[in-house]
């Protein structure tokens, strides 16, 4: 008679061998690059017990359950493209627009004004100052939102709002904010305030897609002012604690038809998450403003169809002509911007990286090690931040165009996080960002020494932290 151990056993002797085919063929025919399908089909033959559930959270870098919603926002996108087809900027810059346009889904759009805020006691300012004068709705999201000094105060004003009537809705990342207690949202939700639980509710951090993260933050408030930026809801944010002393980031507020663009990326996370449109419950109309600059948001993802982000950054990298210029907090770039970026500097563009001198997390501080010297050989200057943490997501090309959002120069970012952009395209908006980096530059130091004069932990650290760069 056989024992259900044995019979266990053979069953397993015929699945283990199936699942193990089956799972090469999907990483070869999957993956990338053939570099990545090598690698995982090597690690997948030589440990398949530690390699069969590590693929099933890390090996995909597409979510392909996000159709629906994705189809609904589009929409939504060509029905704000006719709306604002009199808001267009002149013809005669089609050029640097049409590949962005084409990226984003969206057209390019004029009337807009953009406000810079450097750091987290400008932004919270003003994010706080909307909030308090919402009359209709606000929508709220972050990647992470700390239960602490500033995310109390974030509760108490859209608890204000609730009580005066305002709709507010909140949601955040399930890994991002992980740690956020259940107690933080059952004190929203009594006093009216809509909240997701991430947990819960239906979204990309469930189950086998928790490698994927929305990295997002916004806040639209009555359809006519928005926010984007590098910011989260932690005192963090507002220097307490930082690693090695200041913390050091930017958002940017907007303001006219740009708006609607922002507030359809949340229209659509929301409905991935609960089902609900936002259509009829949202002002997508926000009024023209005297600054009329041209401005878009770039939102980005794994569901795209292109990989977005990474063709963001390759694109205005290689359009460059004078200068591009990157701030980021990471540095795990793939070989396409590797190339982008050495190919600028070979012809004579002003290619710079703003990139923390401290780490907030080793294994990619030291997989950044690992790109220096090959960058730096074709002419590109590497400026470390000193005073503290350098978080900021900003990108200046040229003098026709900034960059401010959530965005980071490195492979989660370009594959597997949700993230957004917004470009503004104007030389004065421009101008400003530029002098907000050149003071940046000033407290940084520029990188000179190669990777063998660096101390051991960082020569020996860097080569194997690059190893894991897919998913850094």
């Amino acid at each position: 008679m056989v024992s259900i151990e044995s019979f266990a056993f053979a069953i397993l002797a015929v699945l283990a061998p199936t699942l193990v085919v089956y799972t090469v063929w999907r990483a070869i025919v999957s993956a990338r690059t053939p570099q990545g399908a090598a690698a995982w089909v090597v690690f997948i033959l030589a440990a398949p017990w530690f390699a069969l559930p590590s693929y099933l959270v890390f090996g995909r870098h597409k979510l392909r359950r996000y159709e629906r919603a994705r189809r609904v926002s589009r929409e939504l996108a060509l029905d704000l493209d006719k709306r604002t087809d009199t808001h267009r900027p002149s013809e005669d810059r089609r050029a640097l627009y049409a590949p962005f346009e084409r990226l984003a889904g969206m057209s390019v759009v004029g009337g807009n004004e953009a406000a810079l805020l450097i750091d987290g006691q400008d932004t919270f300012a003003a994010i706080f100052e909307a909030i308090d004068a919402a009359k209709s709705y606000i929508c709220v999201q972050f990647y992470t939102i700390v239960d602490d000094g500033l995310g109390g105060e974030l509760a108490d004003k859209l608890i204000a709002a609730s009580e005066r009537g305002v709709a507010v809705r909140v949601m955040y990342d399930g890994v991002g904010s992980y740690s956020l207690s259940s107690a933080y949202a059952e004190r929203l939700r009594g006093a009216g305030v809509t909240i997701l639980d991430p947990r819960k509710a239906r979204g990309p951090t469930k189950r086998f897609e928790v490698n994927f993260r929305n990295h997002r933050k916004t806040v639209v408030v009555d359809g006519s002012v928005g926010f984007v930026g590098g910011h989260n809801v932690s005192d963090l944010y507002l220097g307490q604690d930082a690693p090695g002393g200041r913390w050091r980031d930017t958002h940017v507020a907007l303001s006219g038809p740009v708006v609607a663009q922002l507030q359809n990326s949340f229209f659509e996370d929301w409905h991935w998450a609960t089902q609900e449109r936002l259509d009829e419950a949202l002002d997508w109309a926000p009024p023209l403003r005297d600054a009329d600059l041209p401005a878009l948001i770039l939102p980005a993802g794994p569901s795209d169809e292109m990989d977005t982000a990474a063709l963001f950054f390759f694109t205005a990298i290689s359009r460059a002509q004078s200068r591009v210029w990157i701030a980021s907090p990471y540095f795990v770039p793939d070989e396409a911007i590797l190339a982008a970026l050495k190919a600028a500097a070979l012809r004579g563009c002003d290619v710079r990286l703003l990139l923390p001198n401290h780490a907030d997390h080793y294994l990619t501080w030291l997989a950044a090690h690992a790109y220096y010297d090959e960058v730096r050989a074709a002419g590109v200057t590497i400026h470390l931040y000193d005073p503290g943490f350098t978080h900021q997501k900003v990108v200046v090309m040229d003098d026709d165009m900034s960059a401010i959002g959530t965005a980071n120069l490195d492979n989660r970012s370009f594959r597997l996080n949700f993230e957004t952009m917004a470009l503004v395209f104007d030389p004065a908006f421009t101008a400003e960002v530029v002098r907000m980096l050149e003071e940046d530059f000033d407290e940084s130091t520029k990188l000179e020494r190669p990777l063998s004069e660096q101390p051991l932990f960082v020569r020996m650290g860097a080569p194997f932290a690059r190893l894991l760069a897919p998913v850094l």
